[in-house]
């Protein structure tokens, strides 16, 4: 029985013993299992961010590697619990209520399997409907990545087209503005992660240095306007001013060197909060 690798991601916590039970199970089902961590400080009941930081962490981990997601506040209710198989054959046990949103969309799952909890629940734990990280996902992702089960042997198949999905949108680009959204705060630094791809933006940056006007808004109200600086790094410019910058997933983030932009905007994320960003008029004094 190999090791296997098991990676986990929640909205627990870690000050109580959510987590550390749900390490537990993994390990009775095999004790040399590897476990790692996405994080477990997504936002409570956020599904939004849990779909992104799959995105942003599953591509760079190897094949077989197995993610246990748990942001699920229909836990109980009539969501389903699965395990998907992704283009590049890892696989992931979570709700299926939305978590697997950009995983979907800009990676690409192969097969989802229904998890048949007849056999792939904890021992002894049918009355409980409150834990299902531990009792079904911890316990299913365990079994699975330790090869006790097969990834047919986690239940019947259903369509992938049947995914349950959040609502995206895609960044546009239309008479020299491109309009997107904040897909994400970039923690702990309060970077903001838009939805704008740099071979978009590449079409009206054509040099670092370049001066862009960005405007930021949500539910049709403007949270911020003002001119910034296209950085090769944050380095490019003086601690505190603001500036566009491509970030680590190839789109286009906002960011106050050494500060946070989320904070001092109060700036949110998901689609209603919309960013607009055009070439900055050039000032001609007379």
């Amino acid at each position: 029985m190999g090791k296997g690798l098991l990676v986990f991601q929640s909205d627990f916590g870690i000050s109580d013993g959510a987590v550390s039970a749900m390490y537990g199970v993994a390990h009775s089902v095999n004790s040399d299992i590897l476990i790692h961590d996405i994080t477990h400080q997504i936002p409570q009941f956020n599904i939004w961010e849990g779909s992104y930081r799959l995105l942003q962490t599953v591509q760079y981990w190897p094949e077989g590697t197995v993610f246990v997601s748990i942001i699920d506040p229909g836990v109980g209710s009539d969501r389903k619990a699965v395990v998907v198989k992704t283009v590049n054959n890892q696989y992931i046990v979570t709700p299926d209520n939305g978590t697997l949103t950009h995983i979907k969309r800009y990676y690409g799952i192969e097969e989802i399997r229904e998890i048949d909890e007849s056999i792939n629940r904890l021992p002894n734990s049918g009355e409980s409907h409150t834990f299902h990280g531990r009792d079904i996902f911890a316990y299913t992702g365990a079994r699975l990545a330790s090869g006790v089960i097969t990834y047919e042997e986690v239940g019947p198949s259903l369509k992938v087209s049947d995914i349950v999905e959040l609502e995206l949108k895609e960044s546009t680009i239309e008479d020299g503005v491109i309009t997107g959204i904040i897909d994400i705060v970039d923690k702990p630094f309060g970077n903001l992660w838009t939805n704008v791809r740099r071979s978009q933006f590449k079409r009206l940056a054509k040099n670092y240095g370049d001066a862009f006007e960005v405007t930021i808004s949500t539910d049709n109200r403007k949270i911020y306007q003002s001119i910034m600086t296209y950085g090769h790094s944050f380095a490019d410019l003086r601690v505190g001013e603001p500036l566009l910058y491509i970030n680590s997933l190839d789109n286009v983030g906002i960011a106050i060197n050494q500060g946070s932009f989320a904070d001092a905007y109060h700036v949110g994320t998901g689609t209603n909060w919309d960013v607009s960003i055009r070439k900055a008029p050039k000032i001609i004094y007379g």
